[in-house]
């Protein structure tokens, strides 16, 4: 039986949502050429971040004006707001940790940054095949958990970088490659989040 709820003609918020998942995903890979780029180039991809941001941001707004002005919404509206609310706020953090490259000059990245970097951009995969599929909760489960899966791995990541940056950098360098290394971090637990609260959307709407 299909649920009343689901209006194939009340999409947009859903579009708003994959639109600004796969904002992220440019993102991390905006990220990883940044990481492997000199420092002449840092202006123009931090410059690019931000023009991701932006981008997000602009979703978000479609997303809200869409709330308001829909009578239907294919899910309820503090799921929409809140996993709207949680992208953005991830492509912030991304923008963020260009910024910090630029900023400290950071081209000599650990290859364990790398790696953090690598699980978010997964984590942003899924996300972006998650959001697209929002109309049909009963595929995404095995998203949720992976996710978690992963963050548990970005976590333990994090943590073995910051021990090995302790003992391989004096006070004021350990401070700066910690100041990326937590935005990646704090990248990973975002993308925890938003999984966290289409799991929190399968188990109301089941």
């Amino acid at each position: 039986m299909v649920k009343l709820r689901l209006f194939p003609q009340e999409t947009a918020g859903l579009q708003a949502l994959a639109h600004m998942s796969e904002q992220i995903l440019a993102g991390t890979h905006t990220l990883a050429e940044m990481l492997g780029a000199g420092r002449n180039d840092f202006s123009e991809l931090a410059e690019s971040l931000r023009q991701h941001e932006a981008a997000s941001t602009a979703d978000f707004a479609t997303l809200l004006t869409g709330m308001r002005t829909s009578f239907v919404n294919p899910l309820p509206r503090e799921d929409l707001y809140a996993l709207g609310q949680l992208l953005n706020e991830t492509s912030e953090i991304l923008s963020g940790a260009g910024e910090i490259i630029e900023l400290y000059t950071l081209d000599r990245n650990p290859n364990r940054v790398s790696d953090q970097l690598e699980i978010l951009s997964r984590q942003s995969e899924l996300t972006i095949g998650a959001m697209k599929s929002l109309n049909d909760l009963d595929s995404l489960e095995d998203y949720w958990l992976e996710v978690l899966r992963l963050a548990k791995r970005a976590d333990h990541t994090h943590r073995v970088v910051v021990a090995e940056l302790l003992d391989a950098h004096s006070p004021t360098t350990f401070a700066k490659y910690k100041a990326l290394t937590d935005q990646f971090a704090a990248g990973s637990r975002q993308m925890r989040a938003i999984a966290t609260q289409v799991g929190s959307i399968i188990v109301k709407e089941s």
